[in-house]
This record gives C-alpha cells, structure tokens and sequence, in this order.
C-alpha cells in the first residue's frame, strides 16, 4: 500500500467513523465502482492502526468525561459516573454477541453487496431525518434506553448502516437530550473498537513488515486528525438539529447504489 492510499484511507476511516454516512457502506461503494484491484486491500495491520487512531481521537475529545468517569467508580460507590459506565457495558452486550456468533454470517453480506448497502443508507438517512425532527429534551440515558442503543448498534454492524447514526438517532427518538445521545454514542464504541483490537492482536493474524511503517505511520495520523475533526463537529451538527444534511445525502449515494446494482 503505497503512501497516498494510506492517506486516504486514514481520512475516511476518520471521518466516516464519527459522520452518519457508514465507513463500512462506503468502503463497499468503492470497491464496486473502481473495481477489487484498484482499490488497496487494508491488511489487517493496518485496520487496526486506523481503528485505533479513531478510538484515541475520540478519547481526546472526551478526555475530561473519561477521567471524571474513572475518578467516580474507583470511588466504588453506585453514583452517577458507576451507573453511566455500567450502562454502556450493558449497551455493548447486543454487539458482543452478534460479533461473537453470528461473524461469519456478517462477513458474507460484505464483498460489493451493493443493493444491500443501498437499502442500509436509507434505512439510515429516515433515521436521521426522525431524529432531526425530535424535541430537545433534558432526559438522560437509562439503562433500558442503554441496552435499545446497543441492539441499534449491533444492527449498524450491516454494510451501510451508519454506527454513530443508528445509535445517536435511536437515543433522541427515545427522548433522550441531543447532546447526552451524541456524547453516549461517541463514548460507548471505545470500548467496542479496543476489545475488537485485542481481538485481531490475540489472533495472531498480524503481519509486520519495516518497509511498511511510513504508510501505517501517515495512515494513523491521517485518521486521528480527521477523526478529532469529525467528531467534534459532528456534536456540533447533533445540538444544532443539522442531521437532515446527512440523510438527504444517504438518500442520494443510496438511490445511487441500487441503480448501479441493477444495471450492473
């Protein structure tokens, strides 16, 4: 994977982790359009470093929740940062177990499945557009909220369902304030994406090669720089009820998707 690739590669991991738009939906898109051999294959080496990248961006922006969040549980007492904490362990249940027995079912439906990301992204633009349309609330996430969260989660594992989309749409349509539904969102996947980088580093599937390290080293950088970008103004697009945007774009790159996949 030459240098450029690496580059692009990290700013749409970047963006497209945070942005309602599926990283996922997107990567497919491409490999279709510009065909298997003109787009580069990520070792898994090099998701990991990009996974990574985003997961310690997100940890950037939300440093000071996390470390109030650590300072109230090592208090060990059932207050408000124990109880926050423990709904996102409750939220991450749904997409620990789709990962853990249905992972070779979900591989299938990759590999330039174009219809079926098509129909994702306007599954994924109504949910936007709902959610822009909801009231502003000051209701936090509860523990039954926490757990729909996380089946809507499990669910974005689909090619085209967008991650942050499902989930933080699926918290507002629940009642829940625009910004605690963003910040729940943002905050419930890192334990998701290191859990599933212990994973991969476990399998001992991972190749390294020195000749390698400016590529994975610019792919890393590219992705965390894109990814403080992205998520910070997509917390910003979520107060600001600005979610439409991206559905109107869903609907576009969708309706897309599936002529292509039928004149194929």
């Amino acid at each position: 994977m030459n240098i450029i690739d690496s580059i692009i590669l990290g700013i749409i991991q970047g963006l497209t982790e945070f942005l309602p738009v599926s990283s996922s939906g997107h990567l497919e898109l491409g490999k279709a359009i510009l065909g298997d051999q003109s787009v580069p294959e990520e070792s898994l080496l090099f998701t990991v470093v990009l996974h990574f990248a985003t997961a310690l961006s997100t940890i950037v922006i939300f440093r000071k929740d996390i470390l109030s969040l650590i300072k109230g549980v090592l208090k060990f007492e059932w207050n408000d940062d124990l109880q926050f904490v423990s709904k996102i362990a409750l939220s991450m249940l749904p997409a620990v177990f789709v990962g853990l027995f249905f992972e070779k079912e979900l591989e299938a439906l990759f590999g330039n499945n174009i219809l079926l990301v098509g129909c994702m992204l306007i599954v994924t633009a109504v949910l936007l557009f709902l959610a822009d349309k909801a009231k502003d609330t000051d209701k936090k996430v509860t523990f039954k909220n926490a757990f729909v969260i996380g089946i809507s989660q499990a669910i974005a594992m689909l090619p085209g369902i967008s991650r942050s989309g499902a989930t933080i749409s699926t918290s507002v349509l629940l009642g829940n304030d625009k910004t605690k539904a963003a910040r729940f969102s943002f905050l419930m996947v890192i334990p998701l994406i290191f859990g599933k980088i212990a994973k991969d580093i476990l399998s001992g599937d991972l190749t390294y090669e020195a000749q390698n390290f400016t590529s994975l080293s610019l792919g890393f950088i590219a992705a965390f720089i894109s990814g403080l970008f992205a998520c910070t103004w997509m917390i910003s697009l979520v107060k600001k009820s600005k979610l439409s945007y991206f559905a109107y774009y869903c609907v576009i790159v969708g309706i897309l998707a599936i002529i292509f996949s039928l004149t194929k």
